[in-house]
């Protein structure tokens, strides 16, 4: 459950701080990436140095690194974590968390994290049962944080009460729950085709398009985040996704695509096609670069093979196949009949007309056209959201 996620780890200062090494082991162990960010305070109990070993990435604690002479960005790390466990969480940090204090790079990052926050207090015994205390708790999880709860014991102060740290073994257990709830995917193959398709003309130029992959991209990380194994076939792209759970393939013109959809179609349970793949290539290809001679340049142009409408063809009753219509005018009327046309159980509309949608776009507006059911519009989101509420969809039609 824990292969490929990001865990940010933020140590506070308390005795209970040695037990952020055994953490640290166990998550690398499950194949996490790890980062560490500590206060001043945590430093007199374990080293940055052994966590940054442990972890394999440094260790973060000021806000400007005086050897690099480079400036630790907080922000940056609050967006790079699929989670962030401050373990030990002191009655200090508990305490400055709640009222939103922010005198050290700990506390910033915490502020800045747009992922789910646990917390695991560790202090002695009367100053967990203090009212202040109780209160902060409280008042953190009423801003969804999420509590791992102090267990009773023996304390550092030799007195015998709750307030020692949860062990890391039942942290783990904890994250290992959280990233669960998730996973609807599991055990299943997706196939994602991604990007644009470069159709040459000789040995420098090509035909090709505007799409710069963004939407796969975020299909291809959701997916691998719910515990699906994806096939990512894209053409030329800036951004590829970096997760165990996504195989990448490489191409660069339509055919090329069409070869590898191939190979891996059969054994897939889902296929989503979101290339952008050029309709017609250049019959001919110069292997030279052509010059100018002083007459028109004539390029006779032949199709290419219709990818998705080739996999409908021979697509197995329990498989899913998902397209994806770019349309500037009759709109639905064009994408319900792709739909039809090319056997997909599921299409993505999204429409030029629409400000801020399309290629290059950070965000999307989409409606969703399924063979059994009305149109469903969604409102414009991120392309990480959009690819959320598409694979919501995808899931109900598993079920």
């Amino acid at each position: 459950m824990l292969s490929g996620k990001k865990v940010l780890l933020a140590v506070s200062g308390s005795i209970a701080a040695y037990k952020a090494a055994f953490f640290v082991r166990l998550l690398v162990k499950e194949g996490a990436h790890v980062k560490v960010v500590m206060s001043e305070s945590s430093k007199d109990f374990i080293t940055p140095l052994t966590l940054s070993t442990l972890s394999k990435n440094p260790v973060y604690s000021d806000f400007y690194n005086k050897d690099t002479g480079e400036w630790e960005n907080h922000v940056e790390l609050g967006l790079w974590a699929d989670v962030m466990v401050v373990a030990p969480a002191s009655a200090n940090t508990l305490a400055k968390m709640a009222n939103g204090l922010c005198d050290n790079l700990l506390l910033a990052t915490y502020l800045s994290a747009k992922c789910p926050v646990y917390f695991a207090p560790a202090m002695d015994l009367d100053m967990h049962a203090h009212p202040a205390t109780t209160q902060n708790i409280q008042k953190l999880q009423s801003f969804g944080n999420k509590l791992i709860a102090a267990t009773s014991g023996e304390l550092a102060s030799g007195l015998e009460g709750q307030g020692r740290m949860a062990e890391p073994e039942d942290i783990l257990k904890l994250l290992q729950g959280h990233f669960a709830k998730g996973q609807h995917l599991v055990d299943k193959k997706i196939l994602i085709t991604s990007g644009p398709t470069h159709e040459a003309i000789d040995a420098v130029r090509f035909i090709g398009n505007n799409s710069s992959g963004k939407m796969g991209y975020h299909l291809a990380m959701q997916c691998a985040k719910r515990g699906a194994t994806v096939q990512f076939i894209s053409g030329p792209v800036s951004k590829y996704p970096d997760h165990p759970n996504v195989f990448i393939h490489k191409v660069n013109s339509a055919i090329e695509m069409h070869d590898e959809v191939k190979k891996h179609f059969q054994n897939v349970d889902v296929s989503i096609f979101t290339a952008a793949v050029a309709d017609y290539r250049p019959s001919e290809v110069s292997d030279k670069k052509l010059k100018r001679n002083g007459t028109p340049l004539k390029i006779e142009l032949v199709e290419n093979p219709d990818i998705a409408a080739e996999m409908g063809k021979i697509k197995r009753g329990n498989q899913i196949n998902v397209g994806f219509a770019l349309e500037t005018h009759d709109a639905e009327e064009n994408a319900e009949a792709k739909l039809r046309k090319k056997n997909f159980d599921l299409i993505v509309l999204n429409s030029l007309q629409d400000v801020g949608a399309g290629f290059s776009h950070d965000t999307n507006k989409i409606t969703l056209i399924s063979k059994d059911n009305k149109p469903q519009n969604f409102e414009l989101k991120t392309k990480q959201e959009v690819a959320s509420d598409i694979l919501d969809v995808i899931d109900n039609h598993l079920k």
